[in-house]
């Protein structure tokens, strides 16, 4: 507060009290940590003093280092290694690294230090300025077999350390500066160019305007517009994607949403104003609209009382109920950004908010820092992606068929820590939806994650962990299972696949999983390692009908595995492309259709000449690639189970509609009390409900019988084959019977209903014949 001196301060970064604690805000520690999965490789630009710190070495686990010194050349010595050898380019997924030195003018033939057994943790100080690329070798076959040795991790911990640390700068920068907090600065992009809004410390708001540069030279004011904004997004606010632009009262775009680290903020709200502080008691408070009326006032901008702006980083909803504005503390993490690129040449203004008697700022006003990069940089688009609240960082990434996929589509959404397409245009989502059912699609899956789980326990592992029996699995076969928690809620959901006695791959949705794993081996003391794969092993779906016609004509199996003509419903083998020579991949029977399927699990390095493998073996059959949005439409006419919908917190197996996948005979499992509990006495049960016309429930809407809810929707969609809308619910087991009639409440529950007709799931092909084929 202006003319006040603080006696004692506090900040939410790192904070730990009795009965307040901020976990997913650590504090800065000038530590970058990085865990590279098999055949994977993390640049980072050390300074003098810099140190870095590498486990997992040993095992098996092989580790190359190269370093470059600021004019390309190899400079080991840096960090007091010796050459071992040259680098070996198919020993990693090397395009970035093989990109990187291409434009600095480098040579292929790189000395590179190899580490094949190291201590515990190994630590390596730099002696100059240093470019290092850290690699995790691995053999494509030995990846595919699940005989890698697992990830290692690495630190870098900067010895300079003055104050907090800006995040890596994305390209070649024009200008930046620091807007000190409870200030504005106002700044001109060309059209083309980035700017780059960065909450320096975390939790600090940073109201943002732009105005067209040529409406200003005729006197006019044309800025951003929220209400126009939203109504040409269809939400709250633009975000990196397909509807990604901040729009004018005329609907005219300014500016494109490239990069968003933080994911909440706010449009609806004014910029802080005098009165608003004057009401609550604070006349004279620094406000960000007179901060804003004079960092414009140079460029001709009126004065305003109270400023419209687009509120990074203020995280705000709105009550269901009441609906109210509701605010608490930012969820930006010190170093969280977005970047935008100007369409148009732009005035804009940026600052720092001054609130410091509510929440908004955690409290504690900081500063915020701009950077503007030229129009050449190239900038991909991307959000965040934390593996857990306090995980770090890192942005979205293109998967390993982005090459084949971009030209096809332009409508990606993130899947986890990927880009998956929604949608193809050429074909749409109906388009996408019958070729799966009449021939035969493709669909990237790389968003799901893998753990390979090696060792003389690695059985006993995963029959604690899952809830189906482990000593039934044959090797070459795979199962649905489940991992629960203590209370029988499902934690996720996946296909377990052994491979060999002693070596099973988990394939699922969550990291959580891996977490799981590893607490429940340490707690048990088990004998097994358990290995991310990260983003090491990308995935296609091949879905439908001709999908093993398609796959007869490329794939090679040895005679010592499972030809594919003799894999049955989840049974899993090792193929290779075309012949004995081609790129080696995992071939299961398996898939999220309800249809004859398959998938492909590859390395990197090949993924895209198995895609293009793929496309033209199918070619003769129709093929079609397929997007997230018509998956969705197969797999609620399947039964299918989601995570967030039919499976969440709270929920436990039975009443998800997976007690199929849980075998109460085992000696044991984690979540089996509860289990056996509950199957003993269930309270709700996961039904169909079919909906006799074509209006679609939102998920969670409510369900009825009278005026008495009994049950919520957990997905809907509406069947093409059927001709009409189903959904499935979670229903008291009193209104669970076939037949029975409920109704659907839509406009607050009571407005407007749906009738409904509950029914057995799946609704199509309940005895999965088709996947059987």
């Amino acid at each position: 507060m202006q003319g006040s001196s603080v006696l004692h301060a506090f900040t939410n970064m790192g904070f730990v009290g009795l009965s307040r604690r901020f976990p997913g805000f650590p504090k800065t520690s000038g530590i970058s940590t990085h865990v590279l999965a098999p055949r994977e490789a993390v640049r980072l630009s050390m300074k003098p003093e810099d140190i870095i710190s590498i486990e997992g070495v040993g095992s098996g686990r092989l580790l190359d280092l190269v370093a470059f010194a600021d004019d390309g050349q190899p400079v080991l010595a840096a960090l007091g290694l010796t050459a071992t050898g040259l680098l070996e380019w198919g020993g990693f997924d090397s395009d970035r690294l093989l990109g990187w030195v291409t434009a600095q003018g480098g040579d292929r033939r790189i000395p590179c230090h190899r580490l094949e057994e190291a201590p515990e943790t190994l630590i390596l100080r730099a002696d100059q300025a240093a470019t290092v690329w850290v690699i995790c070798t691995a053999g494509v076959a030995e990846l595919i077999e699940g005989r890698e040795a697992g990830c290692v991790t690495v630190a870098h911990k900067s010895a300079a350390i003055q104050g907090p640390q800006l995040p890596p700068l994305l390209g070649d920068t024009r200008d930046e500066f620091t807007v000190q907090r409870g200030s504005a600065v106002a700044y001109e992009l060309k059209a083309g160019e980035f700017v780059q809004i960065i909450d320096v410390e975390g939790q600090q708001c940073s109201d943002f305007m732009a105005l067209r540069a040529d409406g200003l030279d005729r006197g006019e004011e044309w800025m951003i517009d929220s209400t126009a904004t939203r109504s040409m997004v269809r939400r709250a606010y633009p975000g990196p994607g397909l509807l990604d632009k901040f729009f004018d009262r005329e609907m005219r775009p300014l500016l494109n949403v490239v990069q968003d680290t933080c994911g909440r903020h706010d449009t609806f709200g004014l910029a802080c104003t005098a009165r608003g502080y004057e009401d609550r008691g604070f006349p004279g408070h620094l406000n960000c609209s007179d901060n804003m009326s004079h960092a414009l006032a140079p460029y001709g901008v009126a004065r305003r009382a109270a400023w419209p702006a687009i509120n990074f980083f203020w995280n705000t909803w709105i009550d269901p109920a009441t609906h109210h504005i509701l605010t608490e503390e930012s969820h930006s993490r010190p170093g969280d950004y977005v970047a935008m690129r100007a369409l148009e040449h732009l005035v804009c203004v940026s600052t720092a908010c001054p609130d410091d008697i509510d929440p908004i700022n955690g409290w504690n006003p900081t500063d915020v820092h701009v950077r503007i990069y030229r129009p050449e940089t190239p900038i991909r688009r991307a959000v965040a992606y934390r593996e857990k609240e306090d995980a770090p960082m890192s942005i979205s990434q293109e998967s390993a068929f982005h090459d084949r996929l971009a030209p096809l589509t332009q409508h990606f959404a993130p899947a986890r820590d990927l880009w998956a397409p929604v949608s193809y245009p050429a074909h749409g989502t109906l388009g996408e939806y019958w070729a799966c059912r009449k021939a035969v699609t493709v669909q990237d899956m790389s968003g799901l994650r893998k753990f390979d789980i090696v060792g003389p326990d690695a059985e006993a592992l995963m029959q604690l962990a899952t809830t189906r029996s482990v000593a039934k699995l044959p090797v070459w076969r795979g199962s649905y299972t489940l991992m629960c928690d203590e209370s029988g809620s499902v934690i996720d959901d996946g296909t377990l696949f052994r491979l060999a006695p002693e070596i099973f791959r988990w394939c699922c949705g969550s990291e959580e999983s891996g977490r799981v794993l590893q607490e429940l081996a340490d707690a048990r003391g088990l004998q097994v390692r358990v290995h991310a794969l990260r983003g090491a092993m990308p995935n296609l779906a091949i879905q439908g009908p001709k999908s093993r016609d398609l796959l007869r004509k490329i794939a090679f199996t040895q005679p010592h595995v499972p030809a594919l003509d003799h894999l049955k419903w989840f049974g899993v083998t090792i193929a290779r492309l075309n012949n004995r020579e081609g790129a080696p991949f995992m071939l299961s029977r398996s898939g999220y259709t309800g249809e004859l399927g398959y998938e492909v699990f590859c390395s990197k390095s090949d993924a895209v000449a198995i895609w293009d493998a793929v496309m033209e073996a199918g070619e003769e059959f129709g093929i079609t690639p397929m997007g997230s949005a018509a998956l969705d439409i197969i797999r609620v006419e399947a039964g299918l189970a989601a995570a967030n919908a039919e499976f969440a917190p709270g929920v436990d197996a039975f009443e998800a509609g997976l007690g199929f996948a849980v075998d109460l005979t085992k000696s044991e499992f984690t979540g089996k009390a509860a289990l056996e509990r509950n199957a003993r006495d269930p309270r709700r049960a996961l039904k169909g409900l079919l909906i006799g016309c074509d209006d679609v429930p939102a998920h969670g809407a409510p369900v009825f019988s009278g005026e008495r809810q009994v049950g919520i929707v957990t997905s809907a969609t509406r069947s093409p084959m059927l001709e009409h809308t189903i959904a499935m619910a979670r229903l008291s087991v009193e209104y669970a019977d076939n037949g029975t009639h409920l109704e659907i409440g839509q406009l607050d529950g009571h407005m407007k209903r749906l009738g409904a007709t509950v029914s057995d799931i799946p609704f199509i092909d309940p005895q999965r014949k088709r996947a059987r084929a």
